[in-house]
């Protein structure tokens, strides 16, 4: 019996992308499994021609070696990104009144504004923490507090308090050296 030609297109494609090595020749093969009929002692090995993406990724992804580096060759400037919270902070919130649901919004979009900003000093091998804090300015006072594992060589802090007419605004960036 022979194939017919799309059977054989069929065939031709599926065996670019993957094969199988057989104890039977190819026509064997073909013909075994067109008639149905298979022996207990053949053996088949699949493999596959065409790497997957995944396996691209894999060849591309370069391993770093230890660079022994045990301080930051550049400390983190601490006055250049006092700047840039006072600068963030008044430009946002300056004519703004306390809205308990505006605030929580803008908290969000400050923090990410002024981290954005620090890293584009681009300072290698900190990690930035940047939180800011906006509440009502209605003659009540507030203790915030922080703690961390600290390395007080390498490791560093920025802090900026903003204050108008109705809403006091707290920003600080932490800057964590990492070895």
């Amino acid at each position: 019996m022979m194939m017919s030609d799309n059977t054989k297109d069929r065939a031709a494609r599926s065996s670019k992308k993957r094969g199988s090595i057989s104890s039977l020749s190819n026509h064997e093969f073909w013909r075994k499994e067109i008639h149905g009929r298979t022996k207990d002692s053949t053996s088949t090995v699949s493999y596959m021609d065409e790497p997957s993406q995944r396996d691209d990724v894999s060849r591309l992804t370069v391993q770093m070696e230890n660079t022994y580096q045990l301080g930051p060759p550049k400390h983190f400037p601490v006055v250049i990104v006092n700047h840039i919270l006072k600068d963030v902070l008044t430009s946002y919130l300056q004519v703004e009144e306390y809205e308990p649901e505006l605030c929580r919004q803008m908290t969000k979009t400050i923090s990410e504004v002024i981290k954005a900003r620090v890293k584009d000093l681009m300072i290698p091998r900190y990690k930035l923490i940047v939180i800011v804090h906006i509440g009502q300015l209605n003659r009540q006072s507030i203790l915030i507090g922080s703690r961390c594992l600290w390395d007080p060589k390498n490791d560093t802090f920025s802090s900026y308090v903003f204050r108008n007419s109705s809403l006091f605004a707290l920003a600080n960036v932490y800057a964590v050296y990492l070895e």
